[in-house]
């Protein structure tokens, strides 16, 4: 509905003038035979001639798109009647930024119109009354009103024959319901992230920083001494909001700092990405017992004579001050969600943040319900320590990950896949050798009797590394390609016998030149080089033979959102944002060779079947 308001506004209050005079669709109403007897059904043709470059949209179009309505003007000689409509062309339209039905040129609705059996004999008119939307590829006027009318006869013995309606006609409004709505891949990408933060908050809880401050937090609500459950009710959700307050204002104030497309473009700036490579490679020395990062004595004492004080003011700056004191431990939890939150852009930084904290919280607030519970937890103690240098080797994992960043935007070569995948099978091994007690780090001695658990995790970690080498000769690693840098062009074709997609690259025009001297049509990927679903998709549905089979049909672009060339990145950006209304990467779309929309596609799907669908919508339009 809001598309609609903002389509009126912009087309009714700013351009007055334009819209009066713009009138692109003309009706028009023929009845054939123009004679009829009364009780007889007649068939009228609605004939709507539409301007080129613009397009009406069906009678059954979704919202929020307005859809055509034809009815009949209030007749003596006629009942209800009904309308019959061609199959409409559905496609992507920008100015409703859904999938829309619509007809171009000119179309004809044929409506059926019973005559009353108790018509007056004798010359009638019958007249519909049409509502109607019309757009062009960039605005919308506001909706019409108009009449068409014809002549009838009304005669006892005229002729019954009424006009035949061509095959492939369907009656508005009787066609079979629509399947049920799916969750687009951009939703279910939304969703996926929401449960990882949620997940990330609650693993923090059991890291170093966290889990000892567990009695004392207990300690805090058993000597807020509250008188009954509703009390306690409110001062563990009191506390659980300090928690997270902090962690979503660090979400908002990315998102307010850098704006929309701000926000994309911090996954992809290299200084970004560096500051938090030595930030992750500084923990990741702390884990391993270098040195402690700590909050200044100074502020958590200030912070806790505030809480002293009691009440519900007390318990929010106890949040507040349990929030800072185990940022030192979460913060690589935060930072690859801040990082990943970037590329979806919106509100995916706050919302992550809110999430994240939401799972550090929930613990603690059970806890402060049930103290008891606390009896049955574990104690600190070596497992802890084992946590913390455990933690270690999966943050400098983390941390290649945003050196390789660098790398592939400044276009630098020092991190391909193989030399990427070597330093994490090092990492992976090493770690799983110091839970076998052969590295020596803190929290393993060589007296301690290696348990289950411990043994069970070291051979996770092999077993990881060991499976990491087929990718490093170009074989396909599943879900870790999203993250790891993609072979050498045309290097996972070579490794599953398939075939290798030509791409250019940054070049829209140099492609539509080509489509039109090919009679093709364009496919056009916009991507970035650390966008981690981008690499998926390439990595693990470009390659799929059928897919690749259709994609080959059309002459294929690569458009970097983030390429190092500010110039170029901008064009790309502002060519997405203002044809498609999104900044989120990968976003594909399908372009004749006139750069008009065909299809377009948002986001990582993993459902091969609707990928190859929005693809032979391009590849049939080929063909017809």
């Amino acid at each position: 509905m809001r598309h609609i308001l903002w389509c009126l506004c912009l087309a009714g209050a700013a351009f007055p003038a334009v819209a009066q005079r713009l009138d692109p669709v003309q009706w028009s109403l023929s009845i054939e035979p123009a004679s009829a007897a009364p009780g007889s059904t007649v068939t009228a043709k609605a004939t709507a001639t539409v301007e080129a470059g613009w397009h009406l949209y069906s009678m059954t179009t979704p919202p929020p798109s307005l859809p055509t309505q034809i009815k009949l003007a209030e007749s003596p000689v006629a009942g209800e009647i009904r309308v019959h409509q061609p199959k409409p062309e559905r496609k992507y339209d920008p100015n409703f930024q859904s999938d829309t039905e619509t007809f171009d040129g000119s179309v004809d609705f044929y409506v059926e119109i019973p005559i009353r059996a108790d018509a007056p004999t004798g010359p009638a008119e019958l007249a519909i009354e049409v509502r109607y939307n019309v757009c062009d590829d960039t605005r919308c006027l506001p909706p019409r009103r108009k009449t068409a009318s014809a002549a009838i006869d009304i005669q006892p013995g005229a002729s019954a024959a009424a006009q035949a309606i061509p095959a492939g006609y369907v009656v508005a409004g009787e066609e079979a319901p629509p399947p049920p709505a799916q969750a687009t891949s951009e939703d279910e990408g939304f969703g996926a992230f929401l449960a990882v933060a949620f997940g990330f908050g609650m693993l923090a809880v059991f890291t170093p920083c966290v889990f000892p401050m567990i009695p004392m937090v207990m300690s805090f609500f058993l000597n807020q001494g509250s008188s009954n459950r509703m009390q306690s009710v409110v001062q563990a959700a009191v506390f659980c909001l300090g928690i997270v307050v902090l962690f979503t204002s660090i979400g908002l104030v990315v998102t307010a700092a850098l704006g929309p497309f701000g926000v994309v473009q911090m996954a992809s700036n290299p200084w970004v990405n560096g500051f938090i490579a030595a930030v992750f490679f500084t923990f990741a020395l702390s884990m391993f017992g270098a040195f402690e990062i700590t909050i200044p004595s100074s502020v958590l004492t200030k912070l806790n004579k505030a809480s002293e004080r009691g009440g519900i003011a007390g318990t929010l700056v106890m949040g507040l001050a349990f929030s800072l004191t185990s940022f030192a431990c979460v913060g690589p939890f935060v930072g690859p969600l801040l990082a990943a939150s970037a590329q979806g852009g919106g509100v995916r930084p706050a919302a992550g943040m809110l999430f994240f904290a939401a799972g550090l919280a929930l613990p603690f607030f059970f806890l402060a319900l049930f103290p008891s519970w606390l009896k049955r937890m574990p104690r600190s103690g070596g497992w802890l320590a084992r946590v913390k240098v455990v933690m270690g080797f999966i943050i400098a994992a983390a941390m290649l990950k945003y050196l390789s960043n660098v790398d592939q935007v400044l276009q630098l070569g020092l991190l391909p896949r193989e030399r990427f995948l070597s330093v994490w099978i090092v990492l992976f091994v090493l770690c799983g050798l110091y839970l076998l007690g052969f590295v020596r780090l803190p929290g393993v001695s060589r007296d301690d009797e290696l348990g289950v658990g411990r043994l069970f995790t070291a051979t996770a970690f092999l077993a990881v590394a060991i499976s990491l080498v087929p990718g490093m000769f170009g074989g396909r690693l599943g879900e870790l390609d999203a993250i790891v840098p993609l072979p050498a062009e045309g290097g996972f074709a070579a490794a599953g016998g398939g075939q290798s997609l030509v791409w250019e690259k940054n070049d829209l025009p140099g492609a539509l030149a080509r489509a039109r001297s090919e009679g093709k049509l364009v496919f056009v990927n916009f991507t970035g080089y650390t966008c981690t679903n981008c690499h998926w998709m390439k990595a693990n549905m470009f390659t799929r033979p059928e897919i690749a089979a259709e994609m080959d049909r059309f002459v294929l672009v690569e458009l970097y959102t983030d390429e190092r060339n500010e110039a170029i990145a901008q064009a790309n950006q502002d060519l997405q944002d203002s044809k498609f209304q999104t900044i989120a990467i990968p976003f594909y779309a399908i372009l004749d060779p006139d750069e008009k929309v065909v299809a377009s596609f948002p986001g990582l799907t993993r459902d091969p079947a609707r990928f190859l669908e929005f693809l032979k919508a391009g590849t049939s339009r080929m063909r017809g």
